[in-house]
């Protein structure tokens, strides 16, 4: 089915108007999906796929069910893992790798396209906000002004703590940490740790997988296995240390 033009607008990161009949029924779609999962309750993991790939208008088959339910739910291994709940705009223009998790409470403003590389863990209370809306209140006017969106995109093997906010346009490196409640207002590169609000670059992370630092670990057992609250805590003492020297305002 072809898309209207305002949908086209959107998807290229124009200002297009958001209340047209399509998009309205577009977004109603996808509450309705969100609705059905969200209250789906104790079910099987093919349920669950299933009501995921509604969501994001997905319609490949699921694989014939298998009689032995530990077996029928080792199909679904590198399908996406959703805890409930979660809310979409629109679910089609979300893209999941595999055996990505999200946690509770996600919430992706999907006006442009939202993808989520395999193997990236989503912590609780995330929010992709790939939509905007202008500055000017004059051009912006309600629900009968125009608003438009960038892409956001997280490449593999992240991690993306809680309370974490990814405003539009946004690109998260591969390998990438984003400690809990930062805001990402600018792309992270990759195998870097930022946090912060507004999110800033905290230190790099030593790991084979940077094929830049491979050669000089060659050797080395050793992986990090801290936290990401061990660059947190080094970023609030620096900001602490930074409060001590500035002057009271008289």
């Amino acid at each position: 089915m072809p898309q209207s033009d305002e949908k086209q607008k959107a998807l290229r990161g124009e200002l297009y108007h958001a209340f047209v009949p399509e998009l309205i029924r577009e977004r109603r779609r996808c509450s309705h999906a969100c609705h059905r999962m969200n209250i789906a309750g104790e079910v099987p993991r093919r349920r669950l796929v299933e009501l995921w790939r509604d969501i994001i208008g997905d319609d490949r088959p699921l694989p014939p069910p298998l009689s032995d339910a530990e077996q029928d739910a080792a199909l679904f291994d590198d399908e996406p893992w959703v805890d409930l709940p979660i809310r979409i705009d629109y679910g089609t223009n979300v893209r999941l790798g595999t055996n990505v998790y999200i946690n509770v409470n996600c919430t992706i403003l999907d006006t442009c396209l939202v993808t989520i590389g395999s193997r990236t863990l989503i912590g609780p209370n995330v929010s992709f906000f790939s939509g905007t809306h202008p500055l000017d209140p004059e051009l912006r006017n309600g629900t009968k002004g125009p608003e438009l969106g960038k892409e956001i995109h997280v490449e593999e093997d992240c991690w993306i703590g809680g309370n974490v906010i990814l405003l539009p346009g946004v690109r998260i490196g591969r390998g990438a940490s984003i400690g809990a409640g930062s805001v990402v207002t600018k792309d992270v590169p990759a195998f870097h740790v930022a946090a912060g609000n507004p999110a800033r670059i905290i230190r790099k992370i030593e790991t084979k997988m940077d094929p830049t630092q491979r050669s000089r670990m060659d050797g080395k057992d050793t992986v990090e296995v801290a936290g990401a609250e061990k660059p947190m805590a080094q970023l609030a003492e620096q900001l602490e240390a930074n409060t001590r020297d500035v002057k009271p305002l008289i």
